[in-house]
Parts: C-alpha cells; structure tokens; sequence
C-alpha cells in the first residue's frame, strides 16, 4: 500500500509539472501581438491587435522603404553634426564620415543604429521633421491606419504610436524592397566608410541563427516601449507576419514570437481555430470573418474602453538599452 500510494504521489508531481508547462509555454506575456496569413491578410492568433503602443526601433522599415522611394541605393550621405549626435547603440558613426545609402539601411536595420536613420532621413528630404511627413504619408498608403511617428529612428517622442496589426502592414510592404528584405535576413556584415573605416555588425534578430524558416524581422526597445518585434516567416512554404510589441525582456521576445509561430500553425494545419484574445476584459473572439455588427459594436467598445489601462501597463518597465 506504502508503494502505491507513493507511485500515486510521484505521478500526481508529474503530471502537474507537465500541465504546468504547458499551460506556461501557452501564454504569451506580452500586452499585445499579432500573427498574420500573409495569403489571406486573416488574423491567426491575436492578442489585443489594435491598440496603439510605442513602435521603437521598428519605425526603421518605415524609415527604410521612404528612403528607397527617393534615393539610388549607391549614392553617398554625408554624416551631419546632428546624425552623429543622436542617441544610438555603438557603433557611433562620426560627423563627416561618408556611406553609401545602402550601408546606411543595412546599419539601420541590422544594428538599429539611430544616427544611420536620421542621416538617411536628412539626405532624403533635407530634415528629418521634413522626412518624417514622407513616412507618415507612406503608412497611410498602406493602409497602417493607426500608425504615427515623430521622428526616424522609432526614439521615444510625443505622440508616436503604432500596432501590432499595423506593423505586419509595414513588414508586408517592406518585403517588396529587396534591399530591405536582404539586409533583415542578413546575420553579419561588413560596412566600410568612404575613408576606409570598417564597422562590423550583427543582426539583432537572433532567430536568424536558430530559425531556418525566418525571412527577417525588425527588433525594438526603449524604456517606454519595451521589447519589440516584426518578423516574417514561412510555415510549410506558407508566409505569415509575427508582431509583438511590449515584452518584458528579449529572450521573452523569442519566446513569444516562437509561441506565435507555433499557433499559426496550428491554425493553419486545422487543429485550433484562429482568434483574438482581448486580455484586460477577459474575452476571446473566435475570428469567423464574418462578424455580426453586434460582435463588431462589442469588440470596438471593449477595445475602448480599456485603452488608457493598457497604454498605462506598457510603461512599467525600467531597462537601459535601446536596439
């Protein structure tokens, strides 16, 4: 009977261990996320999708697509004193240094370097206050409606905001520019000034290193911000856009966007239905497509309602890097 009994207790362990674990590696921390059916533009699994947070660094594929519009990707931009001294991760780039455009979106997209944003914003329409006009007029385009920015390099500023589902707008735009899609898919590069300094970087997205699959994405941070991200992926040949914006910390980030693949597939193999879960009022929508103007009416109250608390949720947060 001893034995038996002990086998039970053993047993009963482990087994909630494993529900546990699984319960746990089900939720995605992050305040709001997003996968989407890049065929179909449906969304697969959603997280509060449409409240508007601070978009970081991936304001840059915005900021990249604008430039490529309008500049020969071989033409030289002049480091201005003003460039040089924006807020950035290293490596600094120095007032008077030349680069082409093309390393400049490689440093900006890669590494997030701030100064390489702002340059190519300078070059492009002669100011960055100017630039940002352009950027703002672009996402309008594409119909990333609830998107605003400030500035270029996605640095904290007063009244700029985006979404998780407007972000895999952009990512879908921004694949169409094969300097942009080869710079987010690219692990380590070599960029050289036109005096001969070498910068050596490395891709922040480190998923490029353990993701077969993974085309690219755009990291973010800042304190308000917290930790951010676009990618596109391919599940059995298939491309779905991953967005999160919020975590609380970069391996969390990894995480989720692996969570997020993991559900698109799911869905998209038939054994979950797709859905929005909207977190601060408890619900989870099932996404038919079809929706009642009730369940619209509902879904539009409820996102509403809770704006201010979330928004509020998103600036508790306290880490000095920015990427």
């Amino acid at each position: 009977m001893k034995l038996r009994h002990k086998f039970f207790v053993y047993f009963s362990v482990f087994i909630s261990i494993i529900f546990y674990s699984y319960c746990f590696s089900e939720e995605i921390a992050a305040p709001s996320c997003v996968v989407v059916d890049a065929q179909t533009g449906k969304i697969l699994y959603g997280k509060n999708p449409h409240i508007k947070l601070p978009p970081a660094s991936t304001t840059k594929l915005v900021t990249a697509m604008v430039v490529l519009d309008r500049l020969d990707p071989e033409e030289k931009v002049v480091i201005s004193r003003n460039s040089a001294k924006t807020q950035s991760v290293p490596p600094r780039l120095m007032e008077g240094e030349v680069y082409k455009v093309r390393d400049l979106v490689y440093l900006a997209l890669m590494k997030s370097i701030n100064s390489a944003a702002v340059a190519l914003a300078e070059a492009t329409a002669g100011s960055e206050q100017n630039f940002v006009k352009l950027m703002n007029i672009k996402v309008q385009k594409i119909g990333a409606k609830d998107t605003r920015f400030v500035n270029s390099s996605g640095l904290p500023g007063k009244g700029q905001y985006t979404t998780v589902y407007d972000l895999t707008k952009i990512m879908s735009q921004a694949l169409n520019y094969s300097l942009i899609k080869d710079a987010i898919n690219t692990r380590v590069y070599l960029v050289r000034s036109e005096d001969g300094r070498e910068l050596f970087i490395h891709n922040t997205n480190q998923l490029l290193w353990s993701e077969d699959d993974m085309i690219g994405g755009k990291t973010g941070y800042t304190r308000k911000a917290r930790h951010c991200f676009v990618s596109a992926y391919k599940i059995d040949g298939r491309l779905v856009y991953t967005a999160i914006l919020g975590d609380s910390n970069r391996d969390k980030l990894w995480e989720d966007t692996q969570q997020l693949i993991a559900k698109a597939q799911n869905v998209i193999s038939g054994k979950e239905d797709s859905m929005i879960k909207l977190s601060e009022e408890r619900q989870i929508i099932p996404v038919s497509y079809k929706l009642s103007n009730k369940i619209k009416k509902d879904r539009k109250k409820a996102i509403k309602k809770s704006k201010i608390k979330r928004l509020k949720n998103a600036k508790n947060y306290r880490k000095p890097i920015r990427t």
